[in-house]
């Protein structure tokens, strides 16, 4: 199937998934607490699908434009309401229903997110063992004393089993800026060592946490076969294919995957010529690497993948799985690093010290859903999840028209013991506006600029 349109329906499926499970929150909470409920939307604009249900004669709609959803209540400041309902319309219920009601859509992303992750958690998830590779010279990683073929145990006390846990971890220690005390596995021996994360605002501009601290995981070498390579990209526009061994690339003679990638990476846009071995025949392909930017630095790729021996994936790899009481803990406790992670990015967004071209829009989404969704299905669930946090973490923040500025208008009305004025909140959706449209401005150009790029 296509690449595009393995994106775009991985990404209708997400972003269905994700706002059915936020919006029924609001449904779900607003119903038990007596209050009607006319309208549940999953999309804007024009109805594609709908029906009446049973209860309320509710309408259930799926719209045209699948970039969020709402759910309509029963409310005077929307139309009139008939004298036998009136104390089921929103805006007659106590402060607490109310407050129930708009903080339940962030709460249920929280919960997919703990359901997702338990279930992933349960049956067992695989990762890469966080093992040192290169160490680059005069970087926060060599300063530190890391050697390459340490492998990972613990940062600051948090048990690292893989790459994602121990990148998580120096991710978290960067937001804080401080220096975490690293557990080492060296020739055998438990080595203790401290990295110095306290220059987060330059370790932070680039992405890739890794990069920027010097170290790269450890992967064997291979021979330079091709295991497969992705749809729609430079290799398979160039006519590399599955089983190909790469034999000369410009003119020089390539012994190692390794030896290839760096060929790739230091041409980008660049024409390389290439001498393949195919089915015992010599064929001759030129590839031109698609141009990325990684680490701070413009590097090539072409996508394509190397065929690893399987007693090598079984050195590199570990399976975490959990029992049902332990999955559902360190569920808990993902979802919790995760959003308070997400909260850290974008302060340090606000304050400068991180570079705003972290954030991402629809476009991004969707090529990360297709990918996710084209390794695998747990791959699929796990991206989900953090999707699910995002939505969680963005709509508790207290700007106007999300849910976070509705409760930050009941705290005020908490606190004052009337509600805002009509001016003031007319004020502030406006600012909410510009806000929001300022956001997707940025998350768009930032798209096109990666897709461009």
């Amino acid at each position: 199937m296509n690449s595009i349109l393995v994106s775009v329906l991985s990404f209708l499926v997400a972003i269905g998934v994700l706002i059915t499970v936020h919006e029924f929150g609001h449904f779900w909470v607003a119903r038990r607490l007596g209050i009607k409920v006319l309208r549940f939307s999953i999309g804007f604009g024009k109805p594609l699908w709908s029906r009446r249900g049973r209860v309320d004669d509710t309408e259930f709609v799926v719209a045209a434009i699948p970039l969020g959803g709402y759910v309509k209540m029963l409310d005077e400041h929307e139309g009139e309401v008939e004298p036998s309902e009136v104390h089921r319309a929103f805006n007659r219920q106590k402060l607490w229903k109310r407050t129930a009601v708009v903080a339940a859509g962030p709460v249920f992303n929280f919960l997919f997110a703990i359901v997702a992750y338990s279930a992933v958690f349960l049956g067992g998830v695989e990762g890469t063992r966080p093992i040192v590779g290169e160490v680059a010279p005069s970087s926060v990683a060599e300063a530190s004393g890391l050697q390459p073929r340490d492998e990972f145990k613990s940062i600051d006390g948090v048990n690292t089993p893989t790459w994602d846990t121990a990148t998580l971890a120096l991710l978290d220690g960067t937001m804080e800026g401080k220096v975490v005390n690293v557990e080492v596995v060296r020739n055998g021996n438990l080595r203790l060592l401290n990295i110095d994360l306290t220059q987060a605002a330059a370790l932070l501009e680039g992405g890739f946490i890794l990069e920027t601290l010097g170290v790269q995981p450890w992967r064997p070498d291979f021979e330079p076969i091709v295991d497969g390579v992705v749809e729609g990209g430079p290799a398979e526009k160039g006519g590399l294919a599955a089983g190909d061994t790469i034999v000369t690339a410009n003119g020089e003679y390539v012994g190692s995957w390794r030896q290839w990638v760096n060929i790739v990476q230091v041409n980008p846009n660049k024409e390389i010529q290439i001498t393949v071995n195919r089915n015992e025949k010599r064929i001759d392909l030129a590839v031109v690497p698609r141009r990325i930017e990684r680490g701070g630095k413009t590097i090539g790729q072409i996508g394509a993948y190397v065929r690893v021996p399987e007693e090598l994936i079984s050195a590199t790899r570990v399976e975490v799985k959990y029992g049902p009481i332990e999955a559902m803990g360190a569920a808990l406790g993902k979802t919790y690093d995760m959003s308070l992670l997400m909260l850290r990015m974008l302060g340090k967004m606000i304050t400068g010290q991180a570079s705003i071209e972290n954030l991402s829009g629809p476009i991004s989404i969707a090529q990360y859903a297709g990918q996710s969704a084209s390794i695998g299905f747990v791959p699929f669930v796990l991206f989900l999840a953090i999707i699910s946090i995002s939505l969680g973490v963005i709509n508790l923040l207290p700007v106007p028209l999300l849910d976070g500025g509705h409760l930050f208008y009941y705290l005020i009305e908490f606190v004052k013991g009337s509600p805002l004025s009509e001016a003031a909140q007319l004020l502030g959706q406006k600012i909410g506006i510009a806000t929001i449209l300022l956001l997707m401005g940025l998350a768009f150009y930032n798209d096109l600029a990666r897709l461009l790029g």
